[in-house]
């Protein structure tokens, strides 16, 4: 299969099983529906849930379909950040995936409960599943919850605020590298990591849980650095969004290191990433579609 077929049908499975399970859910007020339907289905890669069921498929044998409520929180999720990242107290961003952010549409009061909503029904949407089994369950929400959650996504994001139009000097540059290694980690890897690692966790083969762990660690850090090169170099056309970093005085691997060792930074991550998943037995096929998709990372163009 060719990997656009793959992430296509992926991207159709999980779309699909968000809005089944938000159209079906009791008692959710009309316009917060709308708001957050309005996200989830403005387009985008849907990598996190591909990272999720080549993982599971890889080492399990087994159809994707198995683990969609999973794949379906972990999209869920990335979702609710990005509709909290494009309000006005964190980006400012008008633009999202070539339409109007959320609080454009929405104000921001409806955007913010939007988010919550998304992020809360992401472990609803787990927990309440009939296809995975009771003790799995338990055990991606664990990984999730923390993934997401203040030790990662979330402290990530509050670094970056804190860090925006900050001056450093010449003498700082170890403790600049430091604190945006840190917010990278968790802002974007840690949610690679968990497609990662909960696909691992439910295809039950939990001897692979590091080499997947430190994969995904390394394409997250690769994906962010190519993020900030898109955001320089980038078509904005295609990328659908504004380019707000320099707007925003952010700290990026360009501005700390210039746009070619930043290419050769991505490169060196995508180099460990691929190193990392050597050893991995199972599904020959799904595991030359890992690969190719740890590439597609680094060599998008949106």
């Amino acid at each position: 299969m060719e990997l656009k077929k793959y992430i296509d049908r992926s991207r159709e499975i999980v779309e699909k099983r968000i809005n089944e399970y938000l159209n079906k859910k009791p008692f959710v007020n009309e316009t917060l529906k709308k708001s957050m339907l309005y996200s989830i289905n403005a387009g985008g890669k849907r990598i996190r849930p591909a990272f999720m069921f080549l993982t599971y498929e890889l080492l399990s044998s087994k159809d994707k379909k198995n683990i969609v409520d999973a794949a379906a929180a972990i999209e869920m999720i990335h979702t609710y950040s990005l509709i909290h990242d494009d309000l006005p107290a964190m980006d400012d961003d008008d633009l999202r995936r070539g339409k109007p952010t959320n609080h454009k549409i929405f104000g921001e009061g409806m955007a913010i409960l939007a988010g919550d909503g998304l992020l809360t029904d992401a472990f609803n949407i787990i927990s309440s599943s009939s296809a995975i089994k009771k003790n799995l369950k338990a055990r991606a929400v664990e990984i999730l919850s923390f993934r997401a959650g203040s030790s990662g996504m979330v402290s990530g994001q509050a670094l970056d605020l804190l860090s925006e139009g900050k001056i450093y000097g010449a003498k700082e540059k170890s403790k600049i590298k430091k604190t945006l290694d840190y917010i990278h980690r968790h802002k974007t890897a840690d949610m690679i990591m968990a497609s990662c690692e909960i696909g691992c966790v439910l295809s039950e083969k939990e001897k692979y849980y590091k080499n997947l762990s430190e994969f995904a660690l390394n394409i997250g850090l690769a994906f962010q650095v190519t993020d900030d090169i898109l955001d320089v170099i980038g078509d904005k056309k295609k990328l659908g969004k504004s380019g707000s970093d320099q707007k925003n005085q952010k700290l990026t691997y360009v501005t700390l290191f210039g746009l070619e060792k930043a290419k050769k930074m991505a490169d060196n991550f995508l180099t460990k990433a691929l190193k990392n998943i050597e050893s991995l037995e199972g599904d020959i096929e799904k595991k030359k579609l890992l690969k190719e998709l740890a590439l597609l990372v680094v060599r998008r163009d949106r």
